[in-house]
């Protein structure tokens, strides 16, 4: 009897001991994932989106892991991506950028794969949030036969034919024209010199001509 409990005793160990290399031997996996912060805002009504552009905050990428429970800082293996580059983009470390060239919201993606025989995918989202300025709108029509372009200091306007953009109120806004042939002059200017020409945004919309010939 004393034998056969001992045997027992010792078939129940090594089973036990079986048991727990096999459970050892098991790949920590990643079942899901998170990103800080889920949302970001960048700009204000009262700010141009241009005067956005390069303005950075920096994401992290949270992993969930099982064999054991536990949670990881993931950002560098992750594959970061924006679906709507012209609003904000974002680099292989989770810097994620204003651009400044429009507003609205891009979804920001960090993706993993797992490594495990299933080759599973985990990908965690976050929003990318840029105001759209609300201001007067200043219009730029271009008239006559011949071509050119137009760009605007500060930034805003820059464009080969008839285009528009909001300014913030109470700034002066100067736009110089250059031809391809000949320029033939501006209209609705508060003054002009030679190509360029001021403008004083007040709090109306205001629309310009410009013509090339």
């Amino acid at each position: 009897m004393t034998s056969r409990w001992f045997r027992y005793v010792g078939a129940i160990a090594f089973c036990s001991v079986v048991v727990g290399l096999l459970s050892c031997a098991r790949d920590q996996e990643l079942v899901s994932m998170t990103i800080q912060p889920s949302t970001e805002t960048f700009g204000a009504a009262n700010i141009p989106v241009s005067a956005n552009a390069g303005s950075t905050v920096q994401l992290r990428a949270l992993g969930t892991y099982i064999h054991p429970p536990v949670t990881k800082d993931v950002t560098a293996q992750a594959t970061w991506a924006s679906n709507t580059p012209d609003i904000a983009t974002v680099d292989a470390s989770g810097l994620l950028t204003a651009t400044g060239l429009a507003c609205g919201n891009s979804l920001i993606s960090a993706t993993i794969k797992t490594g495990q025989s299933s080759g599973s995918i985990v990908t965690a989202n976050m929003t990318a949030n840029v105001v759209c300025f609300v201001g007067p709108v200043l219009t730029v029509n271009f008239a006559g036969n011949g071509t050119g372009t137009i760009t605007s200091s500060p930034t805003g306007l820059s464009c080969a034919s008839t285009c528009s953009t909001s300014f913030p109120s109470n700034i002066t806004v100067v736009l110089t024209a250059t031809a391809n042939g000949t320029f033939g002059g501006w209209s609705g200017c508060d003054s002009v010199n030679g190509t360029a020409c001021t403008v004083a945004i007040g709090s109306s919309n205001r629309s310009l001509i410009v013509t090339f010939n």
